[in-house]
């Protein structure tokens, strides 16, 4: 099984990149665009040259921010997997440093618990939100391109770290239990 957790956490973390990489190339050319045409209208540009440049069409990518704003959704949903299954969050052990290993396991396996609870309500939430956009048919204001594209997107996301945080929490529970490891370890960002 955690062969199969890890393969769909690192699929979802690829395609989570993938997105984000594209987000940041349109963020990028739609800033140059944007750059590019407020250079075009500037008083200073010889008048034939900024003309030109202006003619070119450069500007600013039409509704970029509706873009990002879905897409940005989608990667942070799709990167919760790969951070719970390797234990990747930062955490802060000022008071559970000086605890035994049993007790910080107990309390590790507790907040998974809590971690899977909460994505459970989010992915229940983001469904209703997926629903409701869906019945009354919201479209984005500059694109036009209906709202719940984004929000089924992020729910699917949403579901494989919801399916991930509960398999850790068992796993968790499991390892405090049998004193057996179940789960890759990583150090994560503790502090």
């Amino acid at each position: 099984m955690l062969k199969w957790m890890e393969r769909l956490a690192r699929v979802m973390a690829i395609i989570g990149g993938l997105v984000l990489t594209a987000l940041v190339i349109l963020t990028c050319t739609s800033v140059l665009g944007r750059g590019l045409n407020t250079l075009g209208h500037a008083g200073f540009m010889p008048e034939g040259l900024g003309d030109a440049l202006i003619a070119t069409g450069v500007g600013p990518i039409t509704g970029d921010f509706e873009l990002v704003e879905a897409g940005v959704a989608f990667a942070i949903f799709s990167f919760l997997p790969v951070a719970k299954l390797y234990g990747g969050h930062a955490t802060v052990d000022i008071f559970t440093s000086f605890l035994s290993a049993r007790v910080n396991k107990i309390i590790q396996a507790f907040w998974e618990v809590i971690f899977a609870i909460i994505m459970i309500l989010i992915t229940w939430r983001l469904y209703e939100g997926l629903m409701n956009k869906y019945d009354y048919g919201e479209t984005t204001f500059l694109l036009q391109f209906p709202i719940w594209w984004a929000y089924a997107a992020s729910f699917f996301a949403a579901c494989v770290a919801t399916i991930t945080a509960i398999y850790t929490a068992g796993a968790r529970i499991a390892e405090t239990l049998t004193k057996r490891h179940f789960l890759p370890y990583s150090e994560g960002a503790s502090h």
